[in-house]
């Protein structure tokens, strides 16, 4: 039996480009994983395997990697930092005991790092940070310091002080030994030799040192005391405090580094270790019956208790598609059977296997803490969980977000359509914010996204992973229709041609729901005029009707209908006529209840060297943005605006001519908001062609 206090869970999260992936190497070098350090910007990193991901220099999917340090088994999970791939940081986050947050020394808090650290919070996921890049021009700790404070909110316990700054950085300095670590320039992460402090940072580490443990002795009223009466506390003891506050989030151990030159990353590791929580200790998942309602128990992390477990990624690769999974309770050997809560159907454990990126090793068995992948296993999807098929319970599912970008793509090669279909759906069963439909009118099939490099990956993927070459449609925004009136109406649905006729008759008020609350249905009918029977009829009737909004043909969202009065027959009603007296009062009423268009908002971060931001902004306000906040640091300026999608393709290329390839951004799904009239009248006659030529 594995000892559980020497595991630890944890994820490396950060924007794109702050240096995870850099960061996972050289963590996979020093724990002796590997003997040859790859570079991200050579394509040649462990974890980022894929060709897309090598060529374009960034990380798609989260990759998993077991290793050793100081006795302790760490599981780690390198996961994207580019926007339109949050689904693979939420998922692993979810999964996860602890987190390392890796932010720019020059950057600082950047977008995709707050989007991320909301995901952690969410998920009330302990994290330490490192401030990565100390070697960059322009870097600065104690700036990315306060903008953790201010931006994220978050408190940053300051556990290391750097030794020079930009080319100048040679090593930290650790605040709770008063100790230098400083490396040579070989680059070589061994060669380092451990000094006094220097004479000139004796006083500011004094402070920082003060700083650090009277925020740690908050955590135990007896050390306090101590401290508070002048002695001198020992080292463990503050340790321990420091470990209590990261695990309960009132604080984030921070450290700093360049992961590139190799400096630093030794006391990141020590921290995991010292200060990120085994599977034990972290709050046990609740668990839920099969209907998805809370039964009151929870997930110990504990061998002996019954299967408990969450199918967090799917991925296809060579051998076969490999389902990763976090074991919350019990054990798993190979050859059992397991429940897939879920779908209700059962499976046999064939192979399992330990992840190092994109190798693996045969294990036998598994137990609670452990992150394994298994080989071949059938209609199983990410969010499902496992359970022992004696002692049923499901754990929390997984929310995944819809998606905002569409387009229609068709194979190439004639007869392609079977081959890519076979493709598209274990992508799907892969990424659950990449999703798929047949267009009804048209036949088309189109793929929908979180953005466009998102969609551009997966129509790689099926290039060169499957083989199927296609053509892609224009981009096509999600719309969404509402309505801005309250409207009173009556629809009577009669129908009599031999036999027994139908007769439904509905009193009903359409209105504006409150944004985001999608359909709500209520009746206050009383008396008897329309029989409770025929409530969920009514309800199915509109409810299957607002798919399709009147206009253009977009779902209609935050829609309130309350059924008030109406009258039945008690031959010739039923739930079908009442259920068809909806269906035509949803078309009767919608038109005249004010309907329009609702675009999807997009909250856009650009980044741009002083000289552009005149142009980078007039570019915005002409895409109809609004600029929320103008941030400048001695790099650049950082601009927060929100703008419309439909307004944001191609942004990229239009954005690096204008800052002569220096400029960046990155942008997320905010909220729905209704277009303007000459937008609206655009999409509606679009939509209009698109049915005609149909």
């Amino acid at each position: 039996m594995k000892d559980l206090s020497l595991y630890r869970n944890i994820g490396i999260f950060a924007h794109v480009d702050a240096g995870k992936t850099t960061t996972t190497e050289r963590i996979l070098k020093l724990t002796g994983k590997i003997h040859k350090i790859g570079e991200v910007h050579e394509g040649a990193a462990t974890t980022d395997f894929m060709e897309q991901e090598q060529e374009r220099g960034i990380t798609i999917q989260s990759a998993a990697t077991t290793c050793y340090w100081k006795n302790h088994q760490l599981n780690i999970i390198d996961t994207p930092g580019h926007v339109d791939f949050t689904i693979e940081v939420y998922r692993s986050l979810k999964v996860l005991d602890g987190g390392i947050g890796v932010f720019c020394g020059s950057g600082g808090v950047e977008p995709q790092s707050e989007t991320n650290w909301r995901y952690a919070n969410d998920s009330k996921v302990a994290r330490i940070i490192y401030v990565n890049k100390l070697d960059r021009l322009g870097a600065d700790y104690y700036r990315v310091i306060q903008q953790v404070e201010k931006v994220l909110g978050a408190k940053p316990l300051v556990m290391v002080l750097p030794l020079g700054v930009e080319e100048q950085f040679a090593g930290v300095i650790d605040l709770l030994t008063r100790k230098a670590w400083v490396w040579d320039d070989s680059g070589e992460p061994e060669n380092y030799q451990i000094q006094e402090v220097p004479s000139d940072m004796v006083d500011e580490v004094e402070k920082y040192r003060e700083a650090l443990i009277e925020t740690a002795v908050e955590q135990d009223d007896e050390l306090m005391e101590k401290y508070l009466e002048g002695e001198e506390l020992a080292i463990e003891d503050i340790k321990r405090c420091v470990r209590k506050g990261t695990r309960n989030l009132d604080f984030f151990p921070t450290y700093c580094g360049s992961s590139f030159k190799n400096k630093g990353v030794q006391l990141v590791l020590d921290a995991v270790i010292d200060y990120l929580p085994n599977p034990t200790e972290v709050n046990p998942q609740p668990e839920m019956d099969l209907e998805g309602n809370p039964t009151g128990g929870v997930a110990y992390v504990d061998p002996e208790k019954p299967l408990r477990a969450l199918a967090f990624k799917i991925m296809d690769d060579r051998f076969g598609a490999l389902t990763f999974i976090r074991l919350y309770s019990g054990k798993l050997h190979k050859g059992d059977t397991i429940l897939n809560t879920a779908t209700g159907k059962t499976d046999r454990v064939g192979r399992m296997v330990e992840m190092h990126a994109n190798s693996r090793e045969e294990i036998d068995s598994a137990q609670a803490g452990d992150i394994v992948a298994i080989v071949g296993m059938k209609n199983i999807q990410t969010g499902h969980s496992l359970s022992d098929t004696k002692n049923v319970a499901s754990l929390e599912p997984m929310i995944f977000p819809d998606p905002v970008i569409s387009v229609a793509i068709k194979p190439k090669q004639k007869g392609g359509n079977e081959k890519m279909g076979v493709a598209i759906s274990k992508m799907v069963q892969e990424d659950p914010s990449f999703r798929v439909e047949t267009d009804q009118e048209s036949g088309e099939v189109i793929i929908k996204g979180m953005g466009e490099l998102h969609l551009d990956i997966k129509v790689d993927i099926l290039r060169r992973t499957y083989g199927v070459d296609v053509e892609v449609g224009k981009p096509q925004v999600a719309y969404r229709e509402s309505i801005t009136k309250r409207i009173e109406d009556s629809y009577t649905h009669k129908k009599q041609s031999g036999g027994s006729g139908q007769f439904g008759k509905i009193d009903y008020v359409m209105e504006p729901g409150e944004a985001g609350t999608g359909f709500q249905f209520e009746s206050k009918v009383s008396g008897g005029t329309v029989p409770r029977e025929f409530w969920p009829a009514v309800e199915k009737g509109f409810e299957t009707s607002i798919v399709r909004g009147m206009l253009a043909g977009y779902p209609c969202v935050d829609l309130k209908v309350t059924l008030t009065d109406g009258s039945f027959h008690p031959v010739d009603s039923s739930a079908i006529a009442f259920e068809l007296a909806a269906k035509a009062g949803y078309r009767q009423t919608f038109p005249k209840a004010g309907p329009q268009i609702l675009e999807p908002i997009m909250k856009v971060d650009v980044f741009t060297p002083d000289d552009y931001m005149g142009d980078v902004i007039g570019d915005l306000n002409r895409r109809r943005g609004m600029i929320k906040s103008q941030d400048s640091n001695t790099v650049g300026v950082r601009i927060k605006a929100d703008a419309p999608l439909s307004e944001m393709f191609g942004y990229i290329g239009d954005l690096r001519t204008m800052t002569s390839g220096r400029g960046q951004f990155s942008m997320e799904f905010s909220h729905y908001a209704p277009c303007p009239s000459n937008v609206a009248e655009e999409v509606i006659k679009e939509a209009k062609e698109r049915q005609a030529a149909s």
